[in-house]
């Protein structure tokens, strides 16, 4: 999947110190609103709205699983829904918090262009509102704070995950090097082991094809001086001299065999 595509689900979960500070920062909204004197009159609708909005985000954040377009459509609920509470007294410019906590699921549920597509979008709302309720100078001015938070949270996530992200890529190419030196081991086993099997048969032809002989002639050397014993003692002689020399040819290849099997000397 492209990084550019909107994530199907969340597509890194909600940090449990990221978390605290997102619903710290909405409690101080709350309080905000319970503190201020000027707006006890609409105290009763500010709270109705900042209560749909908190179980909104806490729903989207931890029990559902929203494919890309209802992410979406939530995310445009959201915000006119932080829009509605600001136009109540636009005085109360604390409201534009609202948006900035918005940053946080946009950055957990989208990567590369779109998440940044939805943090202009949410600068533009916090900036523009205030500008267009409060003048141009003041809503600036007002605003840069929350802009500011709006353009780090997200900035932070994004190096947070890609720092994640680098760290399974070189757990991934750990094990597969893991498994490649286990594969290595194996078939370097696997070759000692044939190359014994191939050394086995070589000594084999030889011993069939040198020491086996050998023994044969040595084997018809004796009868045949068994036969010139009697009728020619001279030439049994001759035929038992013949006799030593194969038996001793015979015993020095056979040692010399008997040398290969040996293993090497461990130094």
């Amino acid at each position: 999947m492209s990084e550019e595509l909107i994530s199907s689900t969340l597509s890194l979960k909600p940090g449990r110190l990221g978390s605290i500070a997102v619903y710290l920062a909405f409690a101080a909204v709350v309080v905000r609103t319970l503190g201020l004197e000027a707006n006890r009159p609409y105290l009763t609708l500010y709270l109705g709205l900042e209560l749909v909005y908190i179980l909104l985000f806490t729903l989207v954040l931890w029990k559902f699983r929203l494919p890309g377009w209802l992410m979406h459509l939530y995310l445009g609920l959201q915000s006119a829904l932080v829009l509605w509470v600001l136009s109540i007294r636009p005085q109360f410019d604390f409201v534009v918090l609202l948006f900035a906590l918005l940053t946080y699921p946009v950055s957990l549920a989208f990567v590369g262009h779109v998440r940044w597509f939805w943090i202009g979008i949410l600068i533009l709302l916090t900036g523009g509102s205030l500008m267009g309720y409060l003048g141009v100078l003041r809503g600036l001015a007002l605003s840069l704070t929350t802009i500011a938070a709006e353009i780090v949270l997200p900035a932070y996530i994004s190096v947070n995950h890609e720092t994640e992200m680098s760290r399974a890529r070189s757990q991934a190419l750990l094990d597969q090097l893991k498994h490649a030196h286990q594969q290595l081991q194996t078939y370097a086993v696997q070759v000692e082991e044939l190359s014994a099997v191939q050394e086995r048969n070589r000594l084999a032809r030889e011993l069939h094809d040198t020491i086996s002989q050998q023994i044969f002639s040595i084997s018809l050397t004796i009868r045949s001086a068994q036969l010139l014993l009697k009728n020619n003692p001279q030439r049994a002689v001759e035929q038992l001299q013949y006799l030593q020399s194969i038996a001793a040819d015979a015993l020095s290849q056979l040692r010399a065999l008997i040398t290969q099997l040996r293993p090497p000397q461990q130094s």
